[in-house]
């Protein structure tokens, strides 16, 4: 060791001096770095719970109200023992719709965007989206809406947002409370085909005013709690997409009874009108509404119209379906002038009374010979596979409404096309009605607008344009849908199925038949209706054109029992008029 020392003290100073350097720094830097030292960072989550402390609004931070579109909910399980008692029919209030739009602008144009800082904030979005940022691949799965107990009746205004106008306008001859709007238009691209337009349509397009939501009282009900409606707090946290397959059984909401009434509707001047029977029967002064809003278009969808109807699973409502789709395609069809479109037809004090005939596809009418009879309403209502050729003696020739579905009217003309069906019922009095199931539907609808083959639909299979179906002569203004509360009104009130109290409950609508007939209900004032389900359906084939007999299926989507059972009440209360064949006993031997 002596030695060591010796050597290094014959060394210069420079180099003892440079050595003694090295030691302080590998001790004053160096070895702390092996020592670890307790760790002072906040955790992510404080880091995020700071961020958002941060970007809340004074009153929030003091405890007032909670932004709009927070939603809490509970699961409606169905039980056997639980059940649904029907209020009486609510008095729609009517908001001026005028009021509504101003106050509608200046929520919109009050509303300043919050900025959006890293993904802990990606549930931030405007409580009020811009129609055109639809287009633009925005969708909201927001669900925020004023909460209907089921002891209360409260009432939403109408809204008429759309700023957009569409490429027609319908031509039925208004309501003398009709008042004329401007309505938006969402352009058809050039390089497409035919464009859809109506013939002498300018830009004005004629809508309804007083157009409100409002509810009848209903029990056994999940609850939303309810927003804020006042203009505090701009942002709004989304809450998580409803999903059918969260949900054991249908979800029953303390507003599933609000729908969209028209305030203004033509009220029957028939005597012997649907409307006035229903009014007077024990069973159906409760049940059946007279004025709701039977048709969607682009003057009633608006952002809370979609938060409300996100809630339910279609044709009943919107849940799951993609929302620029659908405003994309809702924007386009013009407003209806007049729900009762039948009653604003007839001149002006006439008592006459409108009859129409639903011709449904069962084979009860095969050999039936009611053909002369059917034509003789002044409106005959069919279906899907409407086959009329070699049928005319039973069936008749004449058709004034045509309803279907997407999946419908692709089957029939695939399947009847070499048959004498080719093509939808053609006439320039034809009034097509579309009955939206699902995102199928929609993106039908939207192939149709642009005048597209169906390519990335699930009904890419028909390989044609849906035009084709309309031999390209379709006018937006007799082209209607049906509104997803009005749809929800008929399987309430009327086919509620067991189905919807178990895990099938998401498959389950009721035929596209009930749903034109009882539409039908809405429209005119008395209703025959013939190839319907009856008692002894088992006698004959399942459709009138089967060339052979075939039994009639009950698939599990459908609840035909159920059916059969509101046909002949009604029959029996005098609201249908229901074509049966006598059942022939057999002899006892």
């Amino acid at each position: 060791m002596r030695t060591r020392l010796c050597r290094l003290s014959h060394l210069d100073q420079t180099t003892q001096w440079f050595l003694l350097s090295a030691v302080l720094t590998f001790f004053v830097f160096i070895l702390p770095s092996f020592i670890k030292e307790p760790n002072t960072k906040p955790f992510r989550h404080q880091h995020i719970r700071n961020e958002e402390r941060s970007l809340e609004s004074p009153h929030e931070v003091t405890g007032q109200a909670p932004t709009t579109g927070n939603r809490t909910m509970a699961l409606a399980v169905a039980s056997a023992q639980e059940k649904s008692t029907w209020a009486p029919q609510a008095q729609a209030t009517a908001y001026p719709a005028q009021e509504d739009a101003r106050a509608e602008a200046l929520e919109a144009t009050s509303a300043q965007p919050t900025p959006m800082r890293g993904q802990e904030r990606k549930d931030t979005v405007l409580d009020t989206l811009p129609p055109r940022a639809q287009d633009k691949g925005v969708a909201s799965d927001r669900t925020g809406l004023p909460s209907v107990t089921s002891q209360d009746t409260r009432t939403i205004k109408g809204r008429r947002d759309q700023k957009e106008e569409p490429t027609a306008t319908r031509t039925v001859t208004p309501g003398p409370q009709s008042k004329a709007q401007t309505t938006g238009q969402t352009p058809v691209p050039e390089s497409q085909a035919k464009a859809l337009t109506t013939p002498g349509a300018g830009p004005m397009g004629r809508t309804r005013k007083g157009a409100t939501t409002t509810a009848a009282p209903h029990r056994d009900t999940a609850r939303a709690t309810p927003p804020s409606t006042s203009s505090q707090g701009r942002t709004t946290r989304r809450s998580p997409s409803l999903r059918a397959a969260d949900f054991k059984s249908e979800p029953r909401w303390d507003f599933e009874e609000q729908y969209s009434f028209d305030t203004e509707a033509l009220q029957p001047t028939c005597p012997d009108s649907v409307k006035v029977k229903a009014s007077k029967s024990p069973w159906l002064q409760n049940l059946f509404l007279a004025n709701l809003t039977l048709f969607l278009d682009s003057s009633r969808f608006s952002q809370r119209e979609w938060d409300r109807l996100e809630h339910f699973a279609p044709p009943f409502g919107f849940m799951e379906l993609n929302q620029s789709l659908v405003q994309k395609v809702v924007t386009r069809f013009p407003p209806v002038p007049q729900q009762q479109l039948l009653r604003a037809s007839l001149p002006a004090g006439s008592s006459q009374c409108v009859t129409c005939a639903v011709v449904g596809n069962g084979g009860i009418l095969n050999d039936s010979r009611v053909g002369q009879e059917i034509d003789g309403h002044d409106h005959v209502f069919r279906l899907s596979g409407a086959l009329t050729k070699g049928y005319e003696q039973d069936v008749g020739t004449r058709t004034s409404f045509y309803g279907f579905t997407a999946f419908s009217i692709t089957q029939s003309l695939l399947a009847l096309g070499g048959r004498g069906f080719p093509h939808v019922p053609l006439g320039k009095d034809v009034h097509y009605l579309h009955f939206l199931e699902g995102t199928r539907d929609y993106e039908w609808l939207e192939a149709l607008l642009l005048n597209q083959t169906l390519v990335k639909s699930s009904l890419s299979w028909f390989r044609r344009r849906p035009q084709e179906a309309f031999r390209d002569t379709l006018q937006l203004d007799r082209y209607l849908l049906l509104h997803p509360d009005f749809l929800r009104y008929m399987k309430n009130r009327f086919l509620r199925s067991k189905t919807l109290n178990n895990i099938h409950w998401r498959i389950y609508r009721p035929t596209t038949g009930a749903l034109l007939l009882l539409t039908a209900l809405h429209l005119c004032d008395q209703v025959s209706a013939y190839g319907f389900i009856t008692e002894g359906h088992e006698r004959f084939s399942d459709h009138y054109y089967d060339k052979s007999w075939k039994r009639t299926i009950f698939y599990i989507n459908h609840d035909f029992p159920l059916e059969r059972t509101l046909w002949k009440r009604l029959h029996d209360e005098g609201i249908i008029r229901l074509y049966q064949r006598p059942i022939i006993s057999k002899p006892k031997m």
